[in-house]
């Protein structure tokens, strides 16, 4: 066995956070094919098979799992070792607000890059939902903060989009009563506004069970089989349900991710920090669940059956 490449490593470890060869290639500025070579050079360094290519999606092996956390701490070895010589690193704090909603799907991918790339930048952190992420913008208290995106009450740069979904628990019924059971979003809540108006125009009878600003209290209620609620795609977890219109629920607008800066002054430190953010969100791996795509991840997700339109996914 060779010693290992960090070139090589920096690659395996796109590849990991994104999911896909060719976004990595996009991160680690080198061709697809480029990194496809790299990665078959590190597997025949190691002696083990680090993902599995199963049509469109990329999974890690036990093995490859295991590679990862070595991997980490090499690269950030290596980074803090080369940033201790270079006196122009970035150095300093920065301050980050994020929404609830978002903080376990997108945080450890944002954090792990670019705390790699900034190893003596120091990232404080709030979570709160968005409405009281904007006045703590406004107030100067945060550098950047990732909200929900709505064009009407603030400037936020649009910075994603993806499908906003009915979820019920696979293993209850919730969704068949009547009032319809729900858990929302706090009255600021820009999703609980489109639910509860889509309801309304579908003369659909609800009542409100439960209201959090916490996306795992209301990730919670759902699984538990309590009610029903929206969810972005990328927040979908195993036990949850998709329902569309062929269960009686309207189709939804799509969720728009945003971000605001801070009335700060801007420094280089806080605009590295929204430089990666960007690139980062447009990285986030969601799986394929196209119909035709074999179900890799996230399987236990009960997805509409083949007849639907464009929600329609592989069990």
């Amino acid at each position: 066995m060779y010693s290992l490449d960090t070139d090589q490593l920096r690659t395996f470890l796109a590849i990991e956070q994104t999911g896909s060869f060719t976004k990595a290639a996009n991160i680690v500025a080198k061709t697809q094919s480029a990194v496809s070579m790299q990665i078959k050079k590190l597997e025949e360094n190691v002696g083990k098979q680090l993902f599995l290519r199963l049509g469109r999606n990329i999974q890690l092996t036990s093995d490859g799992h295991k590679l990862v956390a070595y991997a980490r701490e090499i690269i950030d070895a290596s980074n803090r070792a080369m940033a201790a010589f270079d006196e122009e690193a970035l150095r300093g704090n920065v301050y980050l607000g994020t929404a609830d909603d978002y903080a376990e799907r997108f945080l450890p991918t944002i954090l792990a890059g670019f705390s790699e790339s900034n190893p003596f930048v120091e990232v404080s952190v709030v979570c709160e939902n968005t409405y009281g992420l904007r006045q703590r913008i406004k107030s100067g208290e945060l550098d950047v903060a990732i909200v929900t995106h709505n064009e009407a009450r603030e400037q936020s740069e649009l910075i994603r989009r993806e499908p906003l979904l009915w979820v019920t628990s696979a293993r209850h019924n919730i969704h068949m009563q009547n009032p319809l059971p729900l858990a929302l979003g706090s009255p600021h809540c820009i999703w609980r506004e489109a639910a509860m108006s889509a309801l309304n125009d579908a003369n659909r009878e609800f009542r409100m069970l439960y209201t959090s600003f916490s996306a795992t209290v209301v990730g919670s209620a759902v699984l538990a089989g309590l009610a029903v609620s929206v969810q972005p795609e990328s927040a979908l977890r195993p036990g949850m349900r998709v329902l569309t219109e062929r269960d009686g629920f309207p189709e939804l607008a799509q969720a728009e991710i945003g971000m605001l800066r801070g009335r700060r002054e801007r420094n280089t430190v806080s605009e590295a920090l929204i430089s990666h953010i960007r690139q980062s969100l447009d990285a986030i791996y969601v799986p394929d669940y196209s119909v035709d795509a074999p179900q890799v991840t996230l399987e236990s997700i009960a997805w509409p059956s083949r007849g639907d339109k464009t929600l329609a996914r592989t069990r």
